[in-house]
């Protein structure tokens, strides 16, 4: 046997101190886990979306067109709808998003019939020009965001939104 003895006292100490950092890890893993666990995902973004519209189609004009995908939030899995603003510039495809940059309301290609040939926000009146620039002294803050686009047997495919490149 040891002579090394433990008193009443240190035991109780050493007890404490054991079951006061096992309640502490249990509350601390789930807050770490909780931050970095999406670091540590693969990213499933960039991914093309095949849409029903032929890219002979597209014209100088801004055409809503709408694409449906799937998302997966945790365990749900949903379809999802969403649209984009696309035309041609030339031999480019451009297709933006119809998300208003000040409060996410969605923006409509003329919109209002005093602005002609702009994008225009109706919850505060916000405008934005062809290629996606918001008009000075108006509610929206920056630029609409641009998609990636791509071709697919002559259809066109979407991608993620990525920053304005055409301001």
């Amino acid at each position: 046997m040891s002579n090394n003895k433990v008193s009443r006292r240190q035991f109780l100490s050493y007890t404490l101190t054991g079951v006061g950092g096992f309640m502490a890890a249990g509350m601390l893993m789930p807050m770490v886990r909780f931050a970095v666990d999406p670091v540590l995902q693969k990213s499933e973004g960039g991914d093309f979306v095949l849409t029903e519209k032929k890219i002979a189609d597209l014209t100088d004009v801004p055409e809503r067109v709408d694409f449906t995908f799937e998302q997966v939030d945790g365990w749900y899995k949903s379809d999802v709808t969403s649209s984009a603003w696309v035309y041609k510039e030339g031999d480019s495809v451009i297709a933006l998003s119809p998300i208003c940059k000040h409060l996410g309301c969605t923006v409509n290609w003329e919109g209002d019939p005093a602005h002609k040939n702009q994008f225009f926000c109706p919850c505060h009146a916000g405008r934005y020009e062809k290629n996606g620039q918001n008009v000075a002294k108006t509610p929206p803050l920056g630029p609409l965001d641009q998609f990636e686009v791509r071709e697919n047997d002559g259809f066109l495919e979407i991608g993620k939104a990525i920053t304005n490149t055409l301001v």
